[in-house]
């Protein structure tokens, strides 16, 4: 299909019934958006994944799955209660709960991953249904058809050519006569267990469709209009950016940006995909173009925060002067599936860090990794940090830019500094509780005077 619109609507844009029907006017606005892929809604998945949790109280866990039912059967009376949608949701809540009391969950990823699927799925569920009344031709598709993966639950691999023929055979014949709402975030294994992409997976997971199905654009609806200079949260000076490259809008999903899954953007640069990002609340608001050549190329873009860092130092004599200790290192984090974010090294110490996020099912450092290193050096692990990234264009090149940005954070304790791997980023770790102040003051250094 020519033009072909494949949509993302987050969390937030699918939080209740009014917020679903502001994303129907935008998907029934326009004929090429053909395929819809929606978030849990907001507030959903943290329950979810507090499901998980070996601490959970019997109690507590019948709480959760009351407040989950309550915020679908708000949804579901805005509808009408139609019978067909009440006993379909009733039959995902009923295998949500026994999933739930199964006593296998706590140590299964496996389980854990299908615990987090009945978001998505509840949710297409409801907002296919708003469309139908709206008097679209949509049907909630099951994307496990065609999303294939690995087995790495909680932050599965996609198997991209698998993907695009599952997508050929079950979604592109249909597309000039039915619009698919399906679930972003989930897919499925060789076995057809349910697997999940990671935190943030939706948009990776409609970048991935967008792929498959050639599609011209990728929208990404949220809360905001488009990609901002930083966090809006942290500053009310950040504004939005009408269009950014792709490298720097990967380096900002990379190092934080809340608007953006990090892998979102690798099948839109493989595929030449053109991503928006707007406001649900907002259409007609404008938002921002990632797009392969934009004409204004600054020095600073924006400046992109992620909390939940870990600090690990591994030292060791040995290391002065020797060959293959990086390696070791390295071979280890890989075989535990770790991904490193920044690196730093001396004569005989390396300081990385490893991305922790606190609600999650999946931790990036493990007891086990940390006793593999522990076997040839000593390891130093710090938390409670954040990364701060500036983003911009020519950071190695243009003279005084280091400068001023060192300058611009003199009276803030930095722990690490990075530069130079990079001609898009400028990155240094800060205490968490001073991450807030010290974008807020480096926002006005660098763009306030723009």
């Amino acid at each position: 299909m020519k033009n072909l619109i494949v949509a993302k609507f987050g969390g937030t844009s699918v939080a209740n019934f009014e917020a679903m029907s502001r994303c129907a006017d935008i998907v029934l606005a326009d004929s090429n958006i053909r395929v819809v892929c929606v978030s849990a809604q907001s507030g959903v998945t943290n329950r979810l994944v507090s499901l998980t949790r070996a601490e959970i109280t019997l109690a507590e866990r019948e709480t959760t799955l009351t407040e989950i039912r309550e915020i679908e059967y708000a949804i579901v009376e805005a509808l009408g209660k139609p019978e067909w949608v009440c006993l379909a949701l009733d039959n995902l809540l009923n295998e949500l709960k026994t999933v739930a009391n199964s006593e296998n969950l706590v140590n299964s990823m496996q389980l854990k991953d299908q615990i987090q699927s009945y978001g998505e799925q509840m949710s297409s569920l409801l907002f296919a249904e708003v469309m139908r009344q709206r008097g679209a031709h949509a049907v909630n598709f099951d994307i496990r058809q065609v999303l294939k993966t690995d087995n790495n639950y909680g932050k599965a691999e996609p198997n991209v050519e698998q993907t695009r023929l599952q997508a050929e055979k079950l979604i592109a014949p249909e597309l000039e006569k039915t619009v698919f709402i399906t679930q972003g975030f989930i897919g499925s294994d060789d076995e057809g267990h349910t697997t999940t992409l990671g935190r943030g997976g939706s948009d990776y997971s409609a970048a991935l469709i967008a792929e498959a199905l050639d599609a011209e654009t990728l929208q990404i609806w949220t809360d905001v209009t488009g990609i901002y200079t930083t966090d809006p949260r942290l500053t009310q000076a950040a504004r939005p950016i009408p269009e950014i490259s792709f490298d720097e809008a990967a380096e900002m999903a990379t190092f934080g940006a809340k608007i953006l899954h990090p892998a979102t953007l690798i099948p839109a640069i493989r595929r030449g995909v053109g991503v928006f990002v707007g406001s649900s609340r907002e259409p007609k608001a404008g938002g921002t173009w990632i797009l392969n050549q934009v004409e204004n190329k600054p020095p600073y873009r924006a400046i992109a925060l992620r909390k939940d860092q870990v600090l690990v130092t591994l030292k060791s004599p040995s290391m002065l002067l020797a060959s293959g200790f990086l390696a070791k290192v390295f071979t280890i984090l890989a075989e535990h599936k770790i991904s490193v974010d920044l690196v730093t090294t001396s004569e005989i110490s390396v300081s990385l860090t490893i991305d922790n996020p606190t609600n999650s099912t999946s931790k990036g450092l493990n007891p086990l990794v940390l006793e593999k290193l522990a076997e040839f050096c000593d390891v130093k692990v710090e938390d409670n940090l954040s990364l701060v990234a500036v983003i911009g264009n020519h950071l190695q090149a243009n003279s005084g830019v280091g400068g001023k940005l060192l300058s611009a954070l003199e009276n803030f304790n930095l722990r690490m500094i990075c530069q130079g791997a990079s001609a898009h980023n400028f990155c240094f770790l800060t205490k968490t509780e001073d991450a807030g102040k010290v974008v807020e003051h480096l926002h006005a250094q660098l763009f306030d005077a723009i």
